[in-house]
């Protein structure tokens, strides 16, 4: 093999290992952008109505395919005013939710809910009283640092009573990414996964 042919022949094989790297980068910005558009958002959570739960600045994973509402999921959601919001919810729809009973716990369907797993330490459960039947198809969402959450109680005036549509929901928080040292996976607090397990 002459001198020359070898030459042409490593151009041509940097020339193939460009076109893979630039080949392999534009379909993992494909990839990564249907996963955004379809199955996965970031979203950053702008207040503290969710602590200590969320923080103000922390970056979450929202996962699109959520599948059907539960209670007690974190959900990100197309808020009152228009603007994309985080709450956990607290009832669904056909639900009775009443604040409070006599040890002043927020109860559904007459079954008091422990909230101190995600109630900020501050907090208690409500610093008004009501009592909600969730119209179908609907959604009753607080945040869990109630004294500065702008929630369902803040709405009540308006349509569905302060609930917001399931078809609102745009998907369920189910990490947190951002920062590093406050990276965790959010499940579903006990409380509602032993009271309302026959619902499942």
């Amino acid at each position: 093999m002459t001198a020359g042919s070898e030459n042409k022949q490593n151009k041509s094989s940097r020339k193939g290992g460009v076109r893979e790297s630039l080949f392999l980068l534009v379909c993992g910005v494909v990839v990564a952008v249907l996963l955004q558009l379809f199955v996965f958002r970031l979203f950053w959570i702008p207040s503290e109505s969710m602590e200590n739960t969320l923080r103000e600045g922390d970056g979450v994973v929202v996962n699109k395919l959520h599948g059907a509402t539960e209670r007690g999921d974190l959900v990100v959601f197309k808020g009152w005013n228009g603007e994309d919001t985080i709450k956990r919810v607290i009832a669904i729809g056909s639900d009775t939710v009443k604040c409070c009973d006599a040890k002043k716990r927020i109860t559904v369907n007459g079954v008091p809910l422990d909230e101190k797993d995600y109630l900020h330490p501050d907090d208690f459960p409500s610093g008004e009283e009501f009592e909600k039947v969730v119209p179908e198809g609907r959604l009753w969402v607080m945040g869990d640092h109630r004294s500065a959450s702008q929630d369902s109680r803040s709405h009540e005036e308006q349509e569905g009573e302060g609930t917001i549509t399931e078809a609102d929901v745009i998907g369920r928080a189910m990490a947190i990414f951002w920062p590093f040292s406050r990276a965790a996976v959010l499940s579903t607090p006990d409380t509602f996964t032993q009271a309302f397990t026959e619902d499942r």
